[in-house]
C-alpha cells in the first residue's frame, strides 16, 4: 500500500481518463420493465454486493467474481483494508478498469476511515475526504460513515453529537463537489438518525439504512418503521442482510414488510448485501436464492 494523497493535476487526470461511459448490464436494462401498454418504465432494480460478503476484500478478481452471480450489479468496497485498497490510486484505477471490463458498478465504499481514526477523532474530516476523493475517481455514489456504540453520540446532549455535527457540516460541501454522499450508518435508532441528518442539514449528508442492524442493537421495534420515519428523502442506500440465514428465513428482521415499506416510500436505490457465508461458493449460491426472494418483493418506482 502507498499513500499518494494529494493527487498531482498530472494524476488526477490520468485517472480521470479512465471515466467512460460504458454499457449497464442486460439485467439492469430489463429488470423491472412493464408489459406492452403499460406505461411509463420502472426505475431498474438494483442489487450489489459488499466484497466484505465475498470474502474478497483487498481483492481486483472481487469484481470478475461478483460479474459472474446473476442480479448482482455492484460491488461495495473497502477503503482502506486489504492489499488492495483504495489509499493506493493505483488500485483505484485497476478496479475502476475491472468495473468497466465486467459492465459492473461500484455503487458504494465502505470502512472509510483510516488506522486508528474514528468519527469522533481529530483526522475524521481528513479520512473522509480522502475518502470521498476515492469514491468520486470510481463513479460512487455513496461513501459509507460507519460508527458504533461507544463512538455514535448521545443524541440528548448536544456537546456529544455537536462536533460530530459540526465535522460533518464541515465535509459535506467536499462530498457535494465529488456527487458522493455520505451515508451514516450506526447504532442509533432511526428517531435520532433522523434528527442528527437533520441536524446536519446538507443534502450530501443521509441514512445508509441497514433494517438488520436496527434490530440487532436494540431498535427492533422501529427497525421496519423507521424506514417510513426516515423517507425516501434521507435514506441513500440500504443493507440487506439477515445474518448467515437466507432472506426468506425466519431472523431478526422481517424482510417482507421492510421491503414492502421501502416500496411505499418510493426507494430506488441500491440494495447492497451485506451477507454472511461459510465460504464463497455458499455466497454465490446463498446470493442467487436471495435475489429471487428480493426480486419477488420489491417494486421500483416508475421513473
Amino acid at each position: 500500500m502507498f499513500e499518494q494523497l494529494p493527487l498531482t493535476r498530472r494524476e488526477w487526470l490520468a485517472l480521470s481518463t479512465l471515466a467512460l461511459p460504458y454499457a449497464a448490464p442486460q439485467e439492469a436494462r430489463a429488470t423491472n420493465s412493464p408489459p406492452h401498454g403499460e406505461g411509463h418504465q420502472r426505475v431498474p432494480l438494483k442489487i450489489g454486493i459488499r466484497a466484505a460478503s465475498m470474502q474478497m476484500v483487498g481483492q481486483l478478481e472481487v469484481i470478475k467474481t461478483a460479474a459472474r452471480i446473476p442480479g448482482i450489479m455492484g460491488v461495495e468496497l473497502q477503503t482502506t483494508a486489504g492489499r488492495y485498497n483504495l489509499r493506493d490510486w493505483d488500485a483505484v484505477r485497476r478496479y475502476k478498469r475491472e468495473a468497466h471490463r465486467w459492465a459492473m458498478h461500484i455503487p458504494s465504499i465502505a470502512g472509510v476511515w483510516d488506522r486508528g481514526v474514528n468519527i469522533r477523532s481529530e483526522k475524521a474530516a481528513e479520512s473522509l475526504i480522502k475518502s470521498i476523493q476515492a469514491a468520486e475517481l470510481l463513479g460512487a455514489s455513496v461513501a459509507l460513515v460507519a460508527f458504533f456504540r461507544k463512538n455514535a453520540p448521545d443524541m440528548s446532549r448536544e456537546d456529544s453529537y455537536g462536533p460530530i455535527v459540526a465535522m460533518l457540516q464541515k465535509v459535506a460541501p467536499h462530498a457535494a463537489d465529488a456527487s458522493v454522499v455520505l451515508g451514516l450508518e450506526n447504532s442509533l435508532s432511526p428517531a435520532d438518525n433522523k434528527k442528527l441528518v437533520d441536524l446536519v442539514d446538507h443534502p450530501a449528508v443521509r441514512v445508509y439504512y441497514d433494517v438488520h442492524n436496527m434490530a440487532y442493537y436494540g431498535h427492533g421495534e422501529q427497525a421496519v418503521s423507521g424506514i417510513a420515519l426516515l423517507g425516501k428523502e434521507r435514506i441513500c442506500m440500504v443493507h440487506v442482510k439477515q445474518g448467515k440465514r437466507l432472506l426468506r428465513e425466519p431472523g431478526l428482521v422481517d424482510w417482507v414488510a421492510a421491503f414492502q415499506q421501502f416500496n411505499a416510500i418510493g426507494y430506488d436505490g441500491w440494495y447492497i448485501y451485506e451477507t454472511s457465508h461459510e465460504d464463497l461458493t455458499d455466497c454465490i449460491e446463498d446470493t442467487k436464492k436471495n435475489n429471487a426472494f428480493l426480486k419477488q418483493h420489491v417494486r421500483m418506482p416508475a421513473g
